[in-house]
């Protein structure tokens, strides 16, 4: 078992910084605060955001690694995620949605879609931690490069 640690500091008003504490790597600061009309000021990234960001970055890494092992030509990448949030506190995602875009040459429909169901079902520690309570739906779409 690794254990990893974060710190988060409080800034002002709503507006914190975190650190990761990466022992690996030079630290990672990342600025984080509320929506405007929460009393946030606009400093960072939403705490729920960043939760899908980590979701998309995670898959992500997992999907253009099994892509490179299955020799496939990638030579651009992205998600796009979309998710429904709850009106009500806690505010919760109530479902989210991936779409992956692969641009490559001859890339394999099948090789794309069992690396995102790969990262899905095995090996992303964030889409493990969300699956169990917020619906996730994946998509994706190649696009031959020019």
């Amino acid at each position: 078992m690794t254990q990893h640690e974060v710190k988060v500091v409080w800034q002002d008003g709503l507006h914190f910084a975190g650190t990761t504490n990466d022992p690996l790597a030079d630290d990672f600061a990342i600025q984080l605060d509320a929506d405007p009309e929460d009393g946030g000021q606009g400093k960072g990234i939403r705490p729920a955001k960043l939760l899908l960001t980590a979701l998309a970055g995670c898959m992500g890494m997992d999907v253009i690694s099994i892509l490179r092992k299955k020799k496939q030509q990638v030579s651009g990448f992205e998600i796009r995620v979309k998710a429904d949030r709850a009106a009500e506190h806690p505010k919760v995602y109530t479902t989210i949605w991936l779409f992956f875009v692969v641009t490559g040459t001859k890339i394999d429909p099948a090789a794309v879609a069992r690396a995102v169901e790969l990262s899905y079902t095995k090996y992303c520690p964030i889409a493990n931690l969300i699956k169990p309570v917020v619906p996730v739906e994946t998509d994706y779409q190649i696009l031959e490069a020019a």
